[in-house]
């Protein structure tokens, strides 16, 4: 085979490769695809959505149509009360769930963080809504 030739051939193969990669992984800035699944980034869906002090922005990961977590960011409500309702398992509520089931699941707030449980309710409601009509 001819040096031409083989590099030629090796250039093809990188860029099969590099099609196939970004085929794998691809992002919005909002929801984000690496294989079978998607992470959605709430930040930018519930800029409006206040617990007490402010937004509160989720990372929400979903396969197979269930969600597999839900995760706090950054935020700015008070230490005390967002780790009360941390703890109090609202994060959790959403885990094994359908996509859809937990749309239509009606959620109770962490008593004594009631805006932060709230906000993060909207947040969940929001991403999944945002999952649903562009994945």
């Amino acid at each position: 085979m001819t040096k031409k030739r083989l590099t030629t051939l090796i250039c093809a193969a990188a860029l099969c490769g590099a099609t196939l990669l970004i085929s794998c992984t691809s992002s919005d800035g909002i929801m984000t695809k690496k294989k079978s699944v998607y992470t959605i980034d709430t930040t930018s869906l519930s800029a409006d959505v206040k617990g007490y002090n402010g937004p509160t922005p989720l990372l929400i990961t979903i396969k197979d149509d269930k969600i597999v977590s839900v995760e706090a960011l950054e935020n700015s409500e008070t230490p005390g009360f967002f780790k009360r309702m941390i703890d109090g398992g609202m994060l959790k509520r959403w885990d094994g769930m359908k996509v859809e089931e937990a749309l239509n699941t009606n959620v109770d707030v962490v008593s004594g963080a009631t805006f932060s449980s709230n906000a993060v309710i909207e947040n969940v409601r929001l991403g999944l809504n945002y999952y649903k009509e562009h994945k």
